[in-house]
């Protein structure tokens, strides 16, 4: 039955705000949220611009399926909003949010390659620089601070 519905509530295919309310509704667990930091050869931090969202630039993100580990949502996530490829394997950071029931976990990755392809989801893409970047939320900025000295890279102030 699970698995019907499962089919049902894809078909749909709702807005992503219409899907977080009727998760949020029907459920009474965390969601688990998926944050990736995803870097080229050039240490500049991949960004979507998110058709859905108040900042319109930020990081590639989305939700976990059911038995599925979180650096791989975050690669499907990718892929699914944009057509790029992308390899994900050093967890930076968790964070939870009481009001909201969210659990997210913040992945650090690699460009891989891919053509970029827009979605309903995100308009464009690109890469910056920390100096070159557009507006983002703070917590983005923190966690792209955190990433590049997690991985070594001088941090801009």
């Amino acid at each position: 039955m699970k698995s019907f519905l499962a089919k049902v509530w894809k078909l749909l295919n709702m807005p992503k705000g219409v899907q977080l309310f009727f998760m949020r509704f029907f459920q009474n667990q965390f969601l688990v949220g998926v944050t990736g930091i995803i870097f080229n050869d050039k240490k500049e931090v991949l960004l979507f611009k998110h058709t859905y969202r108040q900042h319109s630039w930020s990081l590639p993100g989305g939700y976990m399926k059911s038995g599925e580990h979180p650096a791989e949502a975050i690669e499907r996530e990718i892929k699914e909003e944009s057509g790029l490829v992308v390899s994900v394997d050093e967890s930076l950071k968790t964070r939870t949010d009481r009001t909201s029931s969210r659990l997210d976990m913040c992945y650090i990755g690699v460009f891989i390659g891919g053509e970029f392809t827009k979605s309903e989801e995100v308009s464009e893409y690109g890469f910056f620089s920390q100096d070159k970047m557009p507006l983002l939320r703070s917590n983005q900025v923190f966690l792209i601070e955190e990433a590049l000295q997690q991985k070594g890279f001088k941090v801009k102030s």
